[in-house]
């Protein structure tokens, strides 16, 4: 998560966007307070990674 006050959000906006659409979570912040939470409209649909249930997963000897 990252944290960024109003006036540098301002300067950085489309950079922030990038981020937000990457999968980061933007809080900006005025006077000490938060007061905007930068997420995409859509869900971030992340790529598969293979093998990522390893060792969670057993099958019975038996299973046909």
């Amino acid at each position: 998560m990252q944290q960024i006050n109003l006036a540098q959000a301002s300067q950085h906006l489309p950079d922030l966007i990038e981020a937000a659409l990457s999968g980061e979570e933007i809080i900006i912040i005025n006077d000490n307070q938060s007061v905007v939470k930068l997420t995409p409209l859509f869900p971030v649909k992340r790529r598969r990674q293979p093998g990522s249930a390893k060792g969670l997963i057993t099958i019975s000897d038996d299973f046909v």
